[in-house]
């Protein structure tokens, strides 16, 4: 039974995972090496539940609940030994990663399962990082978490049934839909919303028309609830550049990043983040190529 969750990362996945983990009753701990993103990551997570409580999508007393169970740490060495479930939420980066699925493995109990929040990457390859890919798998949940309804939970090669029945129960006492898949690289969303959001980026490249001309068109005309670009800006240029590669390599030229997008992470255009992606947040108007 899964009691105790800590979560290896404050970023915007992290600290959603640990809202909606201490918001289904467990025992949630946070865990950044960086204190400053810790302290961020804590003010943000309080202003979620300040917005919650406005807008009655959660009581005082649950948001009150809730806040009891969580619980913020410099050091998963020292908090991972007493988890039943640990996830990882760091940067899509093969070899950041490792260094944080090695030092899981040194730490925490033989019981303890280990997923990772990841939208393109083997499951089956980030277990080989531990000792014990019965126990892991991919949970990839979406951005901004306390909202998107679906986490996709994706098989590696040796995952158990058991392992894969268990983390779909978190899912779904977080107040989660479920898929349950198996692995191949993008899953099923990634791969859809990659090659989306790639395209975009191509018309835009071609100056087929303006980012809100695009994303209009996308939203009216096929029902997104988001556009192309208000979700590339939310989730990060950098991530989905990263994700883009991984799938060109992985899949194929169709999946290959429009030189566009990779000109904006060069020019630091990274989105919301950094207050400039497609469009200018600094300025509240969109940014256009020259």
């Amino acid at each position: 039974m899964i009691n105790r969750i800590v979560v290896v990362g404050s970023g915007v996945m992290g600290r959603g995972i640990a809202y909606v983990g201490a918001l289904g009753g467990y025992s949630v701990t946070l865990v950044d090496i960086n204190e400053t993103a810790l302290q961020n990551a804590k003010n943000e997570i309080e202003v979620i539940f300040e917005k919650g409580m406005k807008y009655g999508k959660i009581s005082a007393d649950t948001a009150e609940h809730a806040r009891q169970k969580l619980n913020y740490d410099n050091s998963l060495a020292k908090v991972a030994g007493n988890a039943d479930l640990i996830i990882e939420a760091v940067p899509e980066l093969a070899s950041i990663k490792k260094q944080v699925f090695e030092e899981m493995e040194e730490h925490a109990s033989k019981e303890c399962y280990f997923a990772t929040n990841t939208s393109t990457m083997s499951p089956t390859e980030i277990a080989s990082f531990g000792k014990r890919p019965e126990k892991t798998i991919a949970m990839h949940f979406f951005n901004p978490v306390h909202k998107m309804p679906l986490v996709e939970i994706v098989r590696g090669l040796e995952t158990s049934d058991e392992t894969a029945e268990i983390i779909r129960e978190v899912a779904v006492n977080m107040g989660k839909e479920t898929v349950v898949i198996n692995e191949f690289p993008g899953f099923v969303t990634s791969r859809i919303s990659a090659l989306v959001g790639n395209e975009a980026f191509y018309m835009l490249q071609e100056g087929l028309g303006t980012p809100e001309e695009i994303d209009k068109a996308i939203k009216l005309g096929l029902n997104y609830p988001m556009g192309p670009f208000e979700l590339v800006d939310l989730v990060g240029l950098d991530a989905r550049l990263n994700n883009l590669k991984y799938l060109h390599e992985k899949l194929g030229e169709k999946y290959r990043p429009a030189p566009l997008l990779e000109q904006y992470v060069k020019a630091g255009r990274l989105g919301r983040k950094s207050g400039k992606g497609v469009y200018d947040y600094t300025l509240g108007k969109e940014l256009v190529p020259k």
